[in-house]
C-alpha cells in the first residue's frame, strides 16, 4: 500500500498550512500541510501534540488500583479503559466471572458503546453532514443542528442520556466510575434500576434505527460522493466471537488484508505481540502500530473500529442489527463497505445493536444478581482486549510478588487507527485541496476525514518518539520554578 506524501523532499522550500487544533474531536491535534508554490500538496500529517504518561506512573502502584486509574486517560471512554484494565486483572488473580459479573459488565460496556456513538455521530459528525463540510462555521456545529433538526438532536441527546444511565447504575457515576473490580463488579443493578432501564429501551431501539436510516439515506443521495471520499484500501482487525459474530466484549483477534483474505483468526489476545508491534516517528506522540506477519510500519498498518467490526464478522447476534448489516454489506455491490464515511453507517448499526444487547441484558434475571466477585490462581501477567467505541483496546500489565505493577503497555483504539487516518487525510488533500486556492469549508474536509475514525487523541498519546517537549514547573504565583526541555534529536537540558 503506497505511503504517498508523508515526506516531502526539501520541506523547507514549501509553504506550510496548520489545521490547529482539529476540531469535534475528543483531545488535542493538528495537520499540518506542505504546498508548494502551485498550492500542490507535497505532505500531509496528523500531529499528536499532547502529551500522556499513564503507562509509566502507573507502575509502582497495587494492581488493585489500575482499572480506576487508567480511565482518567479519558472523560469520553472511561468505561473501555476500565473494563480492558479489569479483564486484564482477572487474569492476574485467575478468576472466571461469575455470570452476574459479567453481565453487568457487558450492560457497562453497552451503555459506553451507546452514549459514545450518539455523541459522536449527533453531537460531532452530523453538522458536516445534514448540511454539508464547506457549510457556514457558524451553522456546521451542534447548535445549527438544534435550530434546523430539533428532532434529530433531542434524539441524540436522549440516546446519550440512556447510555450514561446505564454507566451511572452499574459503575456508580456516570464518568469515572468504580463499579469493575480484578475478578467481578461491586454491585448489580436493584429491581427498581432494571425497571427504570426496561421503560425507555423500546424506545432507544427505535431511535437507534431511525439513525441507521438517516445515514442510510444520506448515502443514497450523496452515493458518488460518500463513496470516494477520502477512499483508500487497508489491512484491518478486530475481535469476533467464537462462532464468528460480533462481541463487542469478548472473542479472538481476526485480521484480513486488504484484499479481503484472512491472515489470521481467533488469534489468542493474551499473546498480542505475536502479530502485532509498534513503531515510533520523530513528528508525532502517537505510536504506529503493525500487524508482524506482513512486515514494517510501512507495509502492515491496519484500521479498526466500526466499519472493520461490521464487515469483519460473519454475523450481528441481535435481529434488527444484522438485518441492518445485510443491507450495508450490499448496498451498491458493497462500495459502502470500504468507503470512509462508511464508519458513520457501520456506526450506527452499532448502536442499534447496543440497544438490542441492553435490551436482552435487562430482561436477564442475571442482572440483579448477587455472586459478584470470583478468584483463583495468582498471575504474574495479565492482557485485558476489548472493543471500544473506536476499536479494539489492548490492556497489558505484568505484577511483581509485592503485587506492584512493573510494566504497563496500552495499545489503544486510536493507535491502531493512526496510519489510517494520515492515509485518509492524504487521499483527501489529493482529492480536493491539491492545487486549489484554501479556503474553510476546503480544510474542513481534512477534518471530516479525521472524525469518521471518531479518535480520542488524548487516549491514543506517548512520549517514545523524539518530538520535541518542554515540561515547566510553576508555582502559585505563577512564576516559573524550573524548565526542562528536550529538543527533535531527543536531547534534554534545563533552562
Amino acid at each position: 500500500m503506497p505511503f504517498a506524501l508523508e515526506t516531502a523532499p526539501h520541506p523547507e522550500t514549501l509553504k506550510r498550512v496548520a489545521i490547529e487544533p482539529v476540531s469535534r474531536v475528543e483531545g488535542h491535534g493538528k495537520v499540518t500541510l506542505l504546498l508548494d508554490d502551485n498550492n500542490h500538496v507535497q505532505q500531509v500529517r496528523l500531529h499528536i501534540t499532547e502529551f500522556r504518561g499513564f503507562e509509566k506512573f502507573i507502575e509502582g502502584r497495587p494492581y488493585w488500583e489500575v482499572p480506576v486509574m487508567v480511565q482518567r486517560l479519558c472523560g469520553i471512554c472511561p468505561v473501555s479503559h476500565h473494563l480492558a484494565a479489569s479483564k486484564a486483572m482477572d487474569m492476574i488473580v485467575g478468576a472466571t466471572l461469575t455470570p452476574t459479573a459479567e453481565k453487568i459488565r457487558r450492560l457497562m460496556h453497552y451503555g459506553q458503546m451507546l452514549q459514545s456513538h450518539a455523541l459522536h455521530f449527533f453531537h460531532l459528525s452530523s453538522p458536516d453532514l445534514l448540511f454539508g463540510f464547506d457549510s457556514p462555521v457558524a451553522q456546521r456545529n451542534i447548535v445549527g443542528v438544534i435550530a434546523a433538526h430539533p428532532e434529530i438532536a433531542k434524539k441524540g441527546v436522549f440516546l446519550r442520556k440512556y447510555g450514561q444511565e446505564i454507566i451511572r447504575m452499574t459503575a456508580g457515576k456516570r464518568v469515572h466510575g468504580t463499579g469493575s473490580l480484578p475478578g467481578g463488579v461491586n454491585k448489580s443493578l436493584t429491581a427498581e434500576e432494571r425497571a427504570t432501564l426496561q421503560k425507555d429501551i423500546y424506545q432507544m431501539i427505535a431511535w437507534s434505527r431511525d439513525a441507521v436510516q438517516l445515514i442510510k439515506g444520506l448515502f443514497a443521495q450523496n452515493l458518488d460522493y460518500y463513496n470516494s471520499f477520502g477512499r483508500f484500501s487497508a489491512h484491518s482487525m478486530g475481535l469476533v466471537r467464537a462462532d464468528g459474530a460480533m462481541d463487542l466484549y469478548h472473542g479472538g483477534l481476526r485480521a484480513r488484508r486488504a484484499d479481503g483474505s484472512t491472515l489470521f483468526d481467533h488469534f489468542d489476545y493474551s499473546r498480542y505481540w505475536d502479530v502485532i508491534a509498534e513503531d515510533v516517528k520523530s513528528w508525532s506522540y502517537m505510536k504506529f502500530p503493525y500487524l508482524c506477519p506482513i512486515g514494517s510500519s510501512d507495509t502492515g498498518w491496519y484500521r479498526v473500529g466500526p466499519l472493520t467490526r461490521v464487515t469483519q464478522c460473519d454475523f450481528i447476534p441481535t435481529p434488527l442489527a444484522d438485518k441492518e448489516r445485510d443491507e450495508f454489506m450490499a448496498f451498491d455491490n458493497g462500495s459502502a463497505t470500504g468507503a470512509t464515511l462508511g464508519y458513520h453507517w457501520a456506526r450506527m448499526i452499532e448502536m442499534l445493536h447496543a440497544a438490542e444487547v441492553i435490551k436482552d441484558l435487562l430482561h436477564d434475571d442475571d442482572i440483579c444478581g448477587k455472586d459478584l466477585m470470583a478468584t483463583g490462581q495468582r498471575q504474574e501477567r495479565g492482557v485485558g482486549v476489548i472493543e471500544a467505541p473506536r476499536g479494539t483496546l489492548i490492556h497489558h500489565y505484568r505484577v511483581d510478588e509485592n503485587d506492584q505493577i512493573v510494566r504497563a503497555n496500552l495499545i489503544v483504539s486510536t493507535t491502531h487507527n493512526n496510519q489510517a487516518m494520515n492515509e485518509a487525510i492524504r487521499v483527501v488533500a489529493k482529492q480536493y485541496l491539491d492545487g486549489r486556492e484554501l479556503t474553510e469549508g476546503l480544510l474542513n474536509h481534512i477534518e471530516v476525514a479525521i472524525r469518521c475514525f471518531d479518535p480520542c487523541l488524548s487516549c491514543a498519546t506517548h512520549a517514545l518518539g523524539k518530538m520535541p517537549l518542554e515540561i515547566e514547573l510553576i508555582d502559585a504565583d505563577g512564576m516559573t520554578l524550573d524548565l526542562l526541555t528536550r529538543d527533535a534529536h531527543g536531547h534534554c537540558q534545563r533552562l
